[in-house]
């Protein structure tokens, strides 16, 4: 583990890296950590080939915590990834997101396209309607915060979904602090969309992979790839935004050999 800071406002950014070969960046979802790709196999996947940095996004792991929501700014979270990705030695990279880390990989593309080998979203979108947070977890989730602290959130998110959570995902939740998890929600569902014009300027080679389950997301990455010229989606039978990324095979099938082909490192 090491770690680096924004050059603007210094939070601390906390990342790993692991494998040899073309640099592929991490970006995982909301409330999780850079753990969850450790934990369903993708890190032992891709590092066969590839050096793979997983970041902490900030308020999240063991990066800082900032409780002011202005602090979690999309512009704010690009300098975050292009931080890691320059103290890691890496001028280009793959970049892979899951939900909120696909948004933060569409708009690194749109800010800094010459950074990217490819992009490749999860369970993501370019865009973010109000009151898609309550949607995804439950209604009620900001008043749970800042009552309950996490405990209380997953509670809840345990009582809408009528069952546990997975292990990796319940500890991931648990282990943030719930004051900066509510101002990164509330400035989540601040954000404007990416514009679509904007959007079909993305040349770099993609992967845009969902749920037939996640019915949004699905149908943003369906209008994502008609907009893209080289963008490719691929729907991923019966799985629900929370279901994206396990189990982990069936992406990785998709995954691995994008990334292995010559267009996607940028090569003839």
């Amino acid at each position: 583990m090491t770690s680096t800071h924004n050059p603007d406002d210094g939070v601390e950014l906390s990342y790993d890296v692991v494998g040899e070969g073309d640099p592929i960046l991490l970006l995982h979802g909301s409330a999780l950590s850079r753990a969850i790709w450790r934990g369903f196999g993708y890190t032992k996947a891709l590092r066969e080939n590839h050096t793979v940095i997983t970041m902490d996004l900030r308020g999240h792991g063991r990066s800082g915590k900032p409780h002011t929501q202005a602090a979690y700014a999309m512009d704010v979270l690009v300098a975050d990834a292009l931080a890691v990705l320059d103290a890691a030695g890496a001028p280009r990279a793959h970049i892979g997101g899951y939900s909120v880390g696909s948004r933060i990989g569409y708009s690194l593309a749109v800010a800094a396209p010459e950074r990217l080998l490819s992009l490749t979203t999860l369970g993501g979108t370019y865009r973010i309607q109000p009151g898609s947070v309550g949607r995804l977890f439950f209604p009620g989730y900001d008043a749970a915060l800042g009552s309950g602290g996490m405990p209380a959130f997953v509670a809840g998110w345990e009582a809408q979904i009528g069952g546990p959570l997975d292990p990796q995902t319940k500890a991931a939740f648990l282990a943030n602090d719930a004051a900066a998890l509510q101002a990164y929600f509330r400035q989540t569902e601040a954000e404007p969309a990416i514009a679509e014009a904007d959007v079909a300027a993305l040349a770099m080679p993609a992967l845009l992979l969902a749920g037939t389950a996640d019915r949004d997301r699905l149908a943003d990455s369906r209008r994502a790839a008609g907009l893209m010229p080289h963008a490719r989606l691929v729907e991923l039978p019966g799985r629900n935004h929370g279901t994206t990324l396990f189990p982990a095979q069936p992406v990785l099938d998709e995954w691995l050999p994008f990334l292995q082909d010559g267009r996607s490192a940028g090569r003839p």
